[in-house]
């Protein structure tokens, strides 16, 4: 039997190159995509010497069609591709309103519509073939949204609530998918971003290497949401039944009677 091919992006560093390491330990072969062409060659030749798969670099600048266009035609046309996980992305320097636009136009369209494309064009493939995975990695910052630059934590609230959406198309497809939502992860990110993580209380920063294997170890037990750091799980299901408690009441005929609006005037 052939062995099955997982993509991943973002593989040549941080978070990316662990999902790279561990999926090959687990016997995927690898179609690994980032810009930077020399470190996926030497991952290629590492992970396969130690793991015994094949590992294939894709070098690609997702952030330009031209880099997009020949992953999304993989996911489209190699029917040996069954999982994609979704690493590539970019943090924030800094606040919005210290942040340059042209720099948050480009993280929004790399964390959203990149990551968008990616799963769309992977789900349709999967579910046609009837068989596949989909991890998009998110971030807590999705659940507090006033902790954080605005425009990241917009864009990982979209990974979050895309995903939660895709899970209900994907019923009954043979399609897994999964988001992720770490918090503080040691990683380069911090410091392409500027940031000193020594600022960061160390007890709030989880290595990379625990958070991948804390979230494939979700992604075993079907989770469609994982929180590595997320002890009491009652938490995360508290508030998901707040949400759907509110689903009767968020589009009704009328204005709610605390606005004063008469229902004859709507």
């Amino acid at each position: 039997m052939p062995r099955k091919t997982a993509m991943v992006t973002g593989a040549s560093s941080g978070i990316g190159a662990i999902y790279a390491d561990r999926l090959a330990g687990r016997g995927f072969d690898l179609l690994t995509v980032a810009r930077d062409r020399g470190r996926l060659e030497e991952q290629a030749a590492r992970l396969a010497a130690s793991h015994g798969v094949q590992v294939s670099p894709l070098p690609a600048d997702l952030s330009g069609r031209e880099g997009l266009e020949p992953v999304l035609a993989k996911l489209r046309e190699d029917a040996g591709i069954t999982m994609l996980v979704n690493c590539a992305g970019s943090g924030p320097k800094g606040p919005v309103l210290q942040s340059d636009a042209t720099g948050l136009a480009a993280m929004v369209h790399l964390n959203v519509d990149v990551l968008h494309a990616l799963t769309v064009e992977a789900a349709k493939a999967f579910a046609a073939r009837g068989e596949g995975a989909i991890i998009n990695i998110a971030s807590v910052v999705a659940l507090m949204p006033e902790r954080f630059n605005a425009t990241y934590v917009a864009s990982k609230a979209f990974v979050l609530a895309f995903t939660q959406a895709m899970a209900e198309e994907l019923k009954g497809q043979g399609t897994q998918i999964q988001a992720v939502l770490p918090g503080f992860t040691r990683t380069e990110i911090f410091e392409r971003a500027g940031i000193d993580i020594n600022v960061i209380p160390a007890d709030m920063i989880m290595g990379a290497e625990e958070m991948v294997d804390a979230a494939l170890a979700g992604f075993d037990r079907g989770e469609l949401i994982t929180i590595p750091s997320l002890a009491d799980d009652g938490l995360w299901q508290a508030l998901e039944t707040a949400r759907h408690v509110l689903g009767p009441h968020l589009s009704l005929k009328h204005a709610a009677p605390r606005y004063g609006i008469p229902a004859e005037a709507v």
